[in-house]
């Protein structure tokens, strides 16, 4: 475990005790894109962060047959917060996972090893990929367009009332085209 990751660890089992956390969501998402989640006491996040938390993974599309149900939710420390809709004196808090099997390899059907893998992959190719969120109140969903497109990149936007995400892949210059 690296410095920082240990840093981001021990904030989050110190805003857990300081803010009185009663329960924190375990987070995550099926091969559909559906959220999902399961809830742990406060006593349980230090083993969480360390070990991981089991369960059924039978239960959730597309994850595992009955044979080989069980799998592992590893919370990722740095999507840590506190969920700002609850009661302050029984606040929650959320945190999102990656899933693995028993032994710890990446599962391959969670979409955050999928997006990875994808990533790594288009990067193999010679892709990089941008991503920025902007706040842009004066654009609803209908009024949304989308940016121009060159012929070397390719735009995907998605939009909600206001807030507007844009994912960007561009080929980097070749070694040869730089000259």
């Amino acid at each position: 475990m690296t410095s920082m990751q240990e840093q981001q660890r021990d904030y989050v089992l110190r805003t857990v005790e300081e803010r009185g956390i009663r329960l924190v969501r375990l987070w995550f998402t099926d091969v559909l894109g559906n959220l999902k989640s399961f809830a742990i006491s406060p006593a349980e996040m230090e083993n969480a962060l360390n070990d991981g938390m089991t369960f059924d993974g039978s239960s959730i599309d597309g994850y595992s047959r009955i044979q080989e149900s069980d799998v592992l939710a590893l919370p990722d420390a740095n999507t840590f917060e506190v969920l700002p809709w609850v009661d302050p004196k029984g606040a929650e808090a959320r945190v999102f996972c990656d899933i693995a099997k028993l032994d710890g390899t990446p599962f391959h059907g969670d979409p955050r090893q999928v997006l990875r893998r994808n990533l790594r992959r288009a990067h193999d190719l010679g892709f990089d990929f941008y991503i920025a969120r902007t706040s842009n109140t004066s654009t609803s969903h209908r009024q949304a367009r989308r940016p121009r497109q060159s012929s070397s990149t390719k735009v995907a936007s998605s939009t909600s009332r206001a807030l507007t995400s844009q994912v960007r892949c561009a080929r980097r210059p070749s070694a040869r085209s730089r000259r």
